[in-house]
């Protein structure tokens, strides 16, 4: 059976971020991730993960000036100290969370541009090379242009070619069905295929990114492809309610923890 993970950046809005814990855990979730952790200390994000008996499944490392629109520092080549600065913050929030995977986001940059091609590549390696000295896996997502337009990495060949150049261990890919099915479509062979590299599965609804109960996606078949491919990570819910958060978890309950 699927082990989901609760993302409480998109779920939960109803409760303030810390008392979002103890909602997707009286929920049944066993494990949480959220975007990013920054603005609360570490040791607080520590209390309400033991208090409740959660799993942190993920997150993502600090992505530069969010509110101002930048989106990961990867791909930017001359913010490659902030880079390496961001890299040692999240490692702090590992530290203390105990959490064994982390996302880099690219940045918005041109794919074609040379210049951030290298800036990307340098900053992958420096990320994952740093991270797997303790132990953690560093995950590169590909993301669609219509969710976040001028996204770099935006396609899944790229990510797969730059993770056979490096050949580090504990670089993974991160598998959102939502923006795979965008992207490329072929969602079922893509996960059988790639399952070697795949470090972490997100999912929600295709095209509104809402339940994955329903639209383009028979998200019940996937579940069990899941199940048979002994797919052993948890599985994120990057999704945004419809309405409120737990009137729309009649998907979840049968996987719910007792």
């Amino acid at each position: 059976m699927p082990r989901f993970a609760a993302n409480l950046s998109f779920m939960f809005g109803e409760w303030s971020f810390l008392d979002r814990f103890d909602a997707a855990a009286d929920a049944g979730f066993e494990a949480v991730e959220y975007l990013f952790p920054y603005e609360f200390a570490p040791d607080e994000i520590a209390a309400r993960l033991a208090k409740n008996g959660l799993d942190q499944a993920l997150f993502n490392l600090p992505p530069g000036d969010f509110a101002g629109g930048e989106r990961g520092l990867a791909a930017l080549p001359d913010r490659f100290h902030d880079l390496k600065a961001s890299v040692a913050q999240a490692l702090a929030y590992a530290k203390a969370t105990g959490a064994k995977r982390l996302h880099l986001m690219a940045g918005i940059a041109e794919p074609r541009d040379q210049a951030a091609a290298s800036s990307y590549r340098r900053a992958v390696a420096f990320a994952a090379e740093q991270l797997g000295k303790e132990g953690i896996d560093l995950l590169i997502e590909p993301i669609n242009r219509r969710d976040i337009p001028g996204y770099f990495l935006n396609d899944y060949p790229m990510a797969l070619q730059l993770i056979d150049e490096l050949r580090l261990p504990n670089l993974k890919l991160q598998f959102d069905v939502y923006h795979r099915q965008i992207l490329h479509g072929d969602v079922t062979v893509a996960f059988h295929t790639l399952q070697p590299l795949i470090g972490h599965v997100q999912i929600a609804s295709v095209p509104s990114r809402h339940e994955p109960d329903g639209e383009e996606l028979n998200y019940p078949f996937l579940f069990d492809e899941i199940d048979r491919l002994a797919y052993a990570g948890y599985v994120g819910c990057e999704y945004r309610p419809r309405g409120g958060t737990l009137a729309g978890l009649g998907w979840f309950r049968p996987f719910a923890r007792r």
